[in-house]
């Protein structure tokens, strides 16, 4: 099989972030695969030890993503490819990643593309399905179990608290999910190999697009992070001073009646 992985490199969410001037400041934060795309790397290299083939993991970024990169690879995929997007003078969007990501895949042949359900820090969820429609192929999003038997898949995906069963044909492209699969850590020896595998650079040249094509369709106004909780309180007294004094905060302070 054909199977590629679409990763991108997400900001660490254990990790203290600093937002600089409406942008995360990279000085401040520690890069890690977005969580969602190990299930589908996990889920590429189950494929592949199940009917054979080659994984390919695919991202978009600068030189730093490298490292992300060579992770997938250490995990257990056969090769990676690094779309160098540095030559943006503005900030992409999702439009802009599903323009890059189907220029890539229009030259090459899959069986199935894998990615996450949404990313940690955008998580708009819409890559996937987008790329799946400018490739004219099946889209399954959220899926929680996948089996292929041949040219069939038979696709289990969450919907909204229930199960919803799927029968579909490849070529095909699922988003996944937490529940998916384990997805397993980079071994020492997986971790040797993987400095001699192979990792191709891609400029948008070598695509054969032009910055205008890639244009964002949505501009980014602002970043910020959430205002700092204040302390809470504890009335203590009489229930029914206690009443009092609550009514008086929820109607000085908290303002809410």
């Amino acid at each position: 099989m054909n199977i590629f992985a679409v990763m991108k490199s997400t900001f660490d969410t254990e990790e203290k972030i600093s937002v600089q001037n409406g942008k995360i400041s990279e000085d401040s934060a520690e890069f890690i695969i977005n969580p969602y795309d190990e299930y589908a790397i996990e889920e590429a290299l189950l494929l592949r030890e199940k009917h054979g083939g080659e994984v390919t993991v695919v991202t978009i970024g600068g030189e730093e993503a490298e490292k992300e990169l060579r992770t997938a690879l250490a995990m257990g995929a056969d090769k990676a490819v690094l779309i160098n997007e540095e030559e943006l003078e503005e900030e992409g969007d999702e439009y802009s990643t599903t323009a890059i990501l189907s220029a890539y895949f229009k030259e090459k042949s899959p069986d199935i593309i894998l990615a996450g359900n949404v990313t940690v820090d955008g998580g708009s969820g819409q890559v996937g399905p987008r790329l799946g429609e400018e490739l004219g192929i099946a889209v399954v999003t959220t899926i929680t179990k996948l089996t292929i038997e041949g040219n069939r898949a038979v696709i289990e995906r969450d919907a909204e608290g229930d199960v919803e069963t799927i029968e579909t044909t490849l070529p095909l492209l699922v988003t996944c999910q937490q529940g998916l699969n384990e997805p397993r850590y980079p071994s020492l020896p997986g971790i040797m190999k993987a400095k001699k595998k192979p990792l191709e650079k891609l400029e948008l040249d070598d695509l054969d697009i032009d910055e205008e094509d890639v244009e964002a369709k949505t501009k980014v106004i602002d970043r910020f992070l959430p205002p700092v909780k204040g302390k809470g309180k504890i009335l203590e007294g009489e229930i029914s001073q206690q009443v009092k004094e609550l009514t008086s905060l929820l109607v000085t302070e908290a303002k809410v009646i």
